[in-house]
């Protein structure tokens, strides 16, 4: 029951996070933080007062922990996407390690002054007093001022937002590789937090100032591990700093499992959290240097997914194991599956930065048209052409290969590589568009990156003129009876 408290706070993410995510990139981020810590306080004031009144019961608990989890889960893709309006590229990386480092500060700090509340006023007067803490970074974000970007095309409908963010990730293998990884890292890591308490109470005889002094030891290792990771990176790869986050927990696991002093204890607790906020903030920030602004909230959304609902699991999984073989077993066995861990970085290993430009290029300019369309006309279906000598042939589909994840990955669908058999120097590009606003948005979406793509097929290309690019709409035939002749069905249109 203890340990379930880890897995509905971390449920929510999971559940939730690609919805906020696609929330992030289409509205204002600052109000969805407002509103979802209007929620958080909502929520915690009916917990303070269930606690007061002394009818919280261990599943109400659960419960109001659950919907505090959710704000949290509305609220992070958009706090996660907001460093790189306010940061340059550049000091992106040490922002992440910053807004890590200020929230381990206080899981230093709080969880000590919170032990501390609960043993002199008791439970109820420490969660009311967790209630007014919201109010300073609801007062910080009611100040901050945004200049969100002009849009010229209306926002994109929820369900397509999400499928267009799933569909990003789902083609770009550095995102999924960091996303595999965190999810076990938090399947697995999250055991030392999810029986914390447990090992307070049980392996040290101790009381909850104990349990806020070990988890406040936890964060100040979080801390060290936030103003070495500068240098961490300098000496070694992104691959070795995961690795040596997982072998480091194993072996603050392993010690775990038989210390029973608080001094010892709390001495393995600052490595583990040294380690737990390294291996975070470098998946963190891969995600967000390896998606453009656009599905950035979504990227992030995704990732949190992937690492919440791994904690959210593990947590449930190692109580489970701690009834069964007791705490000092679940430990040892998480000490071995973590050391397992780390090796699994010869086959999913960990992406150094990209280093490629993912701003867009904004020197796209709509075609003129002969046909009056409306943003909803469609399908569209695009057709590129291009003249390939034929010992280009080879160097020109693999450039394709990088050519159509970009596409499929900025909304294009049904995307093919066909040959004129007539003329074998033809090669044409198609691809299909939901609506002419979707194509529009697409374009939008070419970022230097992608441009630097096009730029090698425009050099492949043959000919004096760029290559030819035709847009057409579908019109279909339909009958509307068996005894009347084909008709044209202009709904699309």
């Amino acid at each position: 029951m203890v340990a379930l408290v880890q897995s509905s706070t971390t449920l929510p993410y999971m559940i939730f996070s690609l919805a906020a995510g696609a929330l992030a990139d289409n509205f204002d981020r600052r109000r969805i933080m407002l509103t979802a810590q209007l929620l958080m306080v909502c929520v915690s004031a009916s917990l303070a007062f269930l606690a007061y009144a002394e009818a919280l019961t261990p599943w109400t608990l659960l419960g109001l922990t659950f919907l505090i989890g959710c704000g949290w889960a509305l609220h992070d893709p958009s706090w996660q996407a907001s460093m790189g309006d306010i940061l340059p590229r550049e000091h992106l990386s040490s922002a992440v390690a910053l807004n890590g480092m200020s929230y381990n500060l206080m899981r230093s700090i709080g969880p000590a002054i919170g032990g501390l509340i609960v043993a002199t006023a008791g439970a109820a007067f420490a969660i009311l007093f967790n209630v007014f803490c919201y109010f300073a970074l609801i007062i910080a974000l009611s100040r901050w001022k945004t200049v969100r970007a002009r849009q010229s095309l209306p926002r994109e409908a929820f369900g397509s937002a999400m499928g267009a963010g799933f569909r990003y990730v789902l083609l770009s293998p550095n995102l999924l590789k960091v996303m595999c990884r965190s999810f076990v890292f938090g399947s697995t890591a999250i055991v030392i937090l999810a029986l914390l308490p447990l090992i307070a109470r049980e392996q040290v005889k101790g009381t909850a100032i104990t349990y806020g002094v070990m988890l406040g030891f936890f964060g100040l290792g979080a801390i060290c591990g936030a103003l070495l990771i500068g240098r961490t990176r300098e000496v070694l790869s992104n691959e070795w700093v995961i690795r040596g986050a997982f072998f480091v927990l194993a072996i603050s696991c392993f010690f775990l499992a038989s210390s029973e002093h608080v001094w010892l204890s709390c001495l393995l607790l600052m490595p583990a959290g040294a380690a737990w906020l390294q291996a975070f903030s470098l998946f963190n920030v891969t995600v967000q240097l390896s998606a453009p602004r656009w599905v950035v909230g979504r990227a992030m959304s995704l990732y949190q997914t992937a690492t919440y609902g791994g904690m959210a699991a593990g947590s449930w999984i190692w109580g489970e194991l701690a009834n069964i073989q007791g705490v000092s077993g679940a430990l040892f066995v998480a000490s071995l599956v973590l050391a397992f861990g780390g090796l699994i970085g010869i086959l999913l290993r960990q992406p150094d930065f990209d280093t490629l430009n993912l701003d867009p290029t904004n020197t796209f300019s709509e075609p003129a048209l002969q046909l009056d369309l409306r943003s909803r006309s469609g399908p569209i279906m695009v057709m590129v052409d291009y003249h390939i000598d034929q010992k280009d042939v080879p160097e020109f589909l693999t450039v394709m290969t990088s050519w159509r994840k970009a596409r499929l990955r900025d909304g294009g669908r049904q995307w093919a590589l066909l040959r004129d058999l007539e003329k074998p120097e033809l090669w044409t590009e198609c691809y299909h568009v939901p609506t002419w606003v979707e194509y529009l948005r697409h374009n939008q979406r070419q970022t230097h990156a992608d441009a630097e793509i096009a730029a090698r097929l425009e050099a492949l290309h043959q000919g004096d003129c760029p290559p030819k690019i035709h847009h057409k709409i579908e019109r279909q035939t339909v009958r509307v009876h068996d005894d009347m002749p084909l008709k044209p069905h202009l709904d699309r249109i």
